[in-house]
Formats: structure tokens, sequence, C-alpha cells
């Protein structure tokens, strides 16, 4: 159980149950995206912040509110984020469900990237080398397999899909 400032551990390796697949396959449906574009961005920073953490609409997978500061605005920004851990690194990923642009979050870690993810405080960091980024992808489709089918939305629209590093501050 989460506690404020805490983070639930996402071992990349963990074996993944029936419910957590099932669960991941309907997310990339075209209902699910519908929901998540109209509802869940605007429901999970709540659910997130009044439950310490502990749920969001992408239950069971394993998601966090990434509060950042608008790249533009200045103004603090809050969106839930899937994540996952590697080492004492959480990696997060502008994936946008592969459509052709990114993510405004994303934009605002470039500008800003002192952030918080699940109540702790990271620096954001863009992953450019390839070898890394290929490792990191590895580890990502086993959280979560519907990353392949995002890149490849991604890729039909001339977009590579960055992947963010989160270090502790």
């Amino acid at each position: 159980m989460a506690r404020p400032g805490t983070l639930r551990y996402v071992d990349p390796h963990a074996p993944r149950g029936r419910l957590y697949l099932a669960v991941a396959k309907l997310s990339t449906t075209d209902l699910a995206g519908r929901i998540s574009r109209r509802i869940s961005w605007k429901v999970d920073p709540l659910l997130l912040r009044i439950t310490n953490g502990r749920f969001s609409t992408a239950a069971p997978l394993a998601a966090a509110l990434l509060e950042t500061t608008g790249a533009r605005t200045g103004e603090r920004r809050r969106t839930a984020t899937l994540y996952f851990h590697d080492g004492d690194r959480v990696t997060i990923i502008p994936s946008y469900r592969g459509e052709p642009r990114h993510p405004a979050w994303y934009h605002n870690i470039k500008a800003h990237p002192d952030v918080t993810f699940g109540g702790l405080p990271f620096r954001a960091q863009v992953v450019t080398d390839e070898h890394e980024r290929e490792r990191l992808w590895a580890l990502a489709d086993q959280v979560y397999p519907a990353f392949a089918e995002f890149r490849g939305r991604a890729q039909a629209a001339n977009r590579t899909i960055p992947i963010v590093q989160l270090t502790p501050r």
C-alpha cells in the first residue's frame, strides 16, 4: 500500500497475471482510447491524489501522478502516467497512444526537468543513447505490451516516441 511520498516499485521483469495482461490488451482498443482521451486524463489525477497513489483507471497497471511546470505558462500541471523502475530510476514513456504528437507533459519536462512523481522529487532526462533506448524498450514492452503497438502507430506518423528517466533529487 502506497503512502504519500512513496512509489510502488514496478519490476519490469516480474511476471504479469492474466488480469493484468487482459487490461493491458483492452487498453489498446478504440473504445479505451476514447475513454482515456475524454475521461481518464481528468479523473486519474484526482483518484491518485485521494487514494494516495493506490488507484487509477489504469489498475492493475501501475500509474502515478506526474507533476510538471507548464512549458509556456509556468503553471503546475498534473497528469497520470504508467511507469516502471530501472534500478533507482523511474522510467516513463510519453507514448500518447502513438498519436502523431507528443503529450503536453513531455514538452513541460523538457522545459522544466525538475518534476514530482508519485509525491517524490525527481529530475527528468530524455534518453538519447540508442542502445539504452533499445534496452529500455524491451523492459517497457514487458511492463505494458501495448507500447509496441503505440510505437508502430507513431512511426507511421513519422514520430519517434521518447523515453524519459526520472532520477531522484
